[in-house]
C-alpha cells in the first residue's frame, strides 16, 4: 500500500475527527471559511464524482435478486426521515429558518457513511449499498417534492430550482464518474485509494463553511439544533430498525436498514440550504454531519461487540 492509500485510509478511519475538527475551524475561524461559500456545490460534487467512480452493477444487483427489500429500505428511508424531521418541528415549535433546516436534511437521501457503519457493524452491506445508490438516484425527485410538501408551511419552496441544483451537484458528477470509470477502468481503480482522504476533505470543508457563515445563530440556537439533530438521527435509528422488523427481515437485514434510514447525505442538505434558504438552515445539515457519523460509530461499534459475544457463546 503506498503512502496516500495510507494517509487516504486513515483519514476515512477517522472522519468523525476531521469532522469536529473543522467544525471548530469554522466556529472559531469564519473568516478563513465564509469566502469559500459559493464552493459548497464543487465539494459536494467532488464527492459525488468519487461515489460514481465506485459505483459497479455489483451494487444495483441487489435490486433485481431482491428488489421488494431494496425498496423496503427505500420507502423506509423517505417516509420516516422526513415525517420525523416534520413532526420534531411542529412538536418544538421551531422557528422557521430551522424547521426548514431540519426538514431538509429530512428529505436527502442516504448518507455516504452509512454503507461503512453496516459493515462494521456485521449487518447486510450489499442490501444497504443498493438501497444508499437508489435513494442517490430518485433523490432529484423525491427530495424536492417531500421538502416542497413538508417545509411548504413554513417558507415558499421553489421545487423546480432544487431538483435543478441536486441534477448539478449529485446526478451529473455522479454520471461523470461512471463515465470515467467505465473509460479509464485502471487509472479510475487506482484513484479509488484516495477516495477517502478527498471525500473526507470536501466534507468537512464544507461543514466549516457552513459553521463560519452561521457562528452567530450558532450561538443563539446551537443547543436547540444540537438537540433536534440527535433526536432526529436517534429516532430515524430506531424507527429504520422497527420498520424492516415490522416486515420480518433477519437481523443483519435490520441493521443495514437502520443505518440507511437513519444517516442522511447532510453535504447535499448543506448545499441545498445554503443555495435557497439562509445560512442557519444549513446548520441542522451541518451538525448532522458530525453527529450521525458519531451515533453512527458507537452504534456499530455496540453491535459488532453483540455480535463477537454471541460467536463466543456458540463456540
Amino acid at each position: 500500500m503506498n503512502a496516500v492509500a495510507k494517509v487516504s485510509k486513515f483519514v476515512g478511519g477517522t472522519f468523525s475527527l476531521w469532522v469536529i475538527v473543522f467544525a471548530c475551524l469554522g466556529f472559531f475561524w469564519p473568516e478563513v471559511f465564509k469566502p469559500l461559500k459559493g464552493y459548497i456545490s464543487i465539494f459536494l460534487g467532488i464527492v459525488m464524482f468519487g461515489m460514481g467512480l465506485t459505483l459497479s452493477s455489483a451494487d444495483f444487483r441487489e435490486v433485481f435478486r431482491r428488489p421488494l427489500e431494496v425498496l423496503i429500505g427505500v420507502v423506509g428511508h423517505y417516509i420516516i426521515m422526513p415525517l420525523l424531521a416534520y413532526v420534531l418541528a411542529i412538536v418544538l415549535k421551531l422557528p422557521p429558518e430551522i424547521a426548514v433546516g431540519v426538514i431538509l436534511v429530512g428529505c436527502c437521501p442516504s448518507g455516504t457513511s452509512s454503507n461503512v457503519m453496516a459493515l462494521l457493524a456485521k449487518g447486510d452491506v450489499a442490501l444497504g449499498v443498493s438501497i444508499a445508490s437508489v435513494s442517490t438516484l430518485i433523490a432529484p425527485l423525491a427530495t424536492p417534492a417531500l421538502i416542497s410538501l413538508l417545509a411548504g408551511r413554513w417558507m415558499p419552496i421553489d421545487g423546480g430550482a432544487l431538483i435543478k441544483d441536486i441534477l448539478m451537484v449529485v446526478i451529473l458528477p455522479i454520471i461523470l464518474g461512471v463515465i470515467v470509470k467505465s473509460l479509464f477502468k485502471k487509472q479510475a481503480e487506482a484513484s479509488v485509494q484516495a477516495l477517502p482522504l478527498v471525500s473526507t476533505l470536501a466534507i468537512v470543508i464544507i461543514v466549516a463553511i457552513v459553521v463560519g457563515g452561521s457562528k452567530a445563530k450558532i450561538i443563539e440556537s446551537g443547543l436547540l439544533i444540537f438537540a433536534v439533530v440527535i433526536l432526529h438521527n436517534g429516532l430515524g435509528y430506531l424507527l429504520g430498525y422497527g420498520f424492516a422488523k415490522l416486515f420480518r427481515m433477519n437481523y443483519s437485514k435490520r441493521k443495514a436498514i437502520m443505518f440507511e434510514t437513519g444517516m442522511q447525505n447532510s453535504g447535499l442538505g448543506a448545499a441545498l440550504a445554503s443555495a435557497h434558504f439562509s445560512p442557519i438552515a444549513a446548520v441542522p445539515s451541518a451538525i448532522f454531519s458530525v453527529w450521525h457519523n458519531i451515533s453512527g460509530s458507537l452504534m456499530a461499534t455496540w453491535f459488532a461487540r453483540r455480535a463477537e459475544k454471541e460467536d463466543l457463546k456458540k463456540s
